[in-house]
């Protein structure tokens, strides 16, 4: 019996049996799927950089964000401006101070949830009879600074 030798008649040995002509090319394709990656991997490194020289231009100056100012009503009813308590009448005041200042300042208004609405619209209604129309809710519940 003769393996891997091929006989002049044909395909089959002369003891009836085929021969052994398969080839193993698992290992040739790892090897081929490995340089493949390595070749993507490698090709823009590869690749020159252009060189470019951009235009300098003027460019203005970014227009400063809007002030933001926080105002807060606890479930008593009570105000707070930024953290600090004042009073309804103080409230007008300083949103006609703010108003001047800086015509654009966005209201963040907080409030509890067991606050009533009536008390948010009036201070909604301060904030737009000073000249403030940008209000944005914040609808976490507050924790009043202490003093």
């Amino acid at each position: 019996m003769s393996i891997g030798r091929f006989s002049q008649t044909g395909s089959s040995n002369q003891d009836g049996s085929s021969a052994l002509a398969d080839i193993n090319v698992t290992p040739m394709v790892d090897v081929m799927l490995v340089l493949l990656v390595i070749f993507i991997m490698a090709a823009p490194l590869m690749l020159p950089a252009v060189q470019l020289e951009l235009p300098a231009t003027q460019a203005r100056t970014a227009p400063a964000p809007a002030v933001t100012v926080q105002i807060a009503i606890a479930a008593d009813q009570s105000l707070y401006w930024g953290g600090s308590r004042i009073s309804a009448e103080d409230l007008s005041g300083r949103l006609q101070i703010q108003a001047r200042q800086s015509p654009q300042t966005v209201i963040s208004l907080q409030a509890d949830k067991a606050t009533p609405y009536e008390q948010l619209a009036k201070v909604m209604a301060a904030a737009q009879a000073a000249g403030l129309n940008q209000i944005s809710f914040v609808t976490d519940s507050i924790q009043p600074a202490r003093p």
